[in-house]
């Protein structure tokens, strides 16, 4: 792609299925919970687009764009108490680390994102609860619900950052309502894994990323707003 590997909307509105081929670079990003504004943008590669799912792959060293608190302080640095209600900026920062795969169904309200450690040792899967991805011509958008699904090679599996999503509601970035279909989507998710349903049987643990393609870059209009949407 042009500009070293950047995202343009221009360049990855897919094909004319409104799928993206493989090799192609989008954007992942999470708009601010209780706001507008993204605060969280990556960009990926498509492994897979269909009817059926989303893969994508987040390769070491990329540029992304995260949430510090406005003195730069990291997030998880801060307080629980008051790590939600201190003023926030963002900042341009690079994924450390071994890279991540993310899968996601059309429609479902989270996505399945798979971790190794160094030399491609299968590390977990990690259920993020979130708004069911919205697509467009650049990438997908979603919203974080801040409750999240650890899952083990051995099926086993726990619930993390309940601290956080009580204390969020605490915040009054997440009414009742929604605190309720999140846990709703939680159990549902749960579900699926004592299922072993897909994505966990799909053997994804075993992909590995096509080694000719690059690091995609962060254009600079990472927070544009986009023209079309669609689920």
């Amino acid at each position: 792609m042009a500009d070293g590997g950047a995202v343009r909307a221009d360049e990855a509105a897919g094909t004319a299925t409104g799928f993206w081929a493989p090799g192609t670079q989008v954007l992942w990003r999470y708009r601010e919970n209780a706001g507008e504004h993204f605060h969280i943008v990556r960009p990926v590669t498509v492994v897979r687009d269909d009817a059926e799912q989303l893969a994508v792959w987040l390769a070491p060293g990329t540029e992304c764009v995260k949430p510090v608190l406005a003195d730069g302080t990291a997030v998880h640095q801060e307080p629980l108490h008051s790590r939600y209600t201190k003023p926030r900026t963002v900042q341009r920062d690079r994924w450390f680390g071994t890279g991540v795969l993310k899968l996601a169904r059309p429609g479902e309200p989270w996505s399945v994102w798979l971790f190794w450690e160094p030399g491609w040792q299968f590390k977990n899967w990690y259920v993020n609860l979130e708004t069911p991805l919205v697509r467009w011509a650049g990438g997908v958008d979603s919203q974080d619900h801040f409750l999240d699904i650890s899952v083990h090679p051995d099926r086993s599996w726990r619930l993390l950052d309940e601290d956080e999503f009580a204390q969020a509601q605490r915040d009054g970035l997440m009414d009742a309502t929604v605190a309720e279909r999140v846990r709703e989507a939680g159990r549902s998710a749960v579900e699926v894994i004592r299922a072993w349903g897909p994505p966990f049987d799909d053997d994804w643990q075993h992909w590995r990323p096509d080694p000719s393609w690059a690091v995609p870059s962060l254009p600079e209009d990472w927070d544009r707003t986009p023209a079309h949407v669609s689920t």
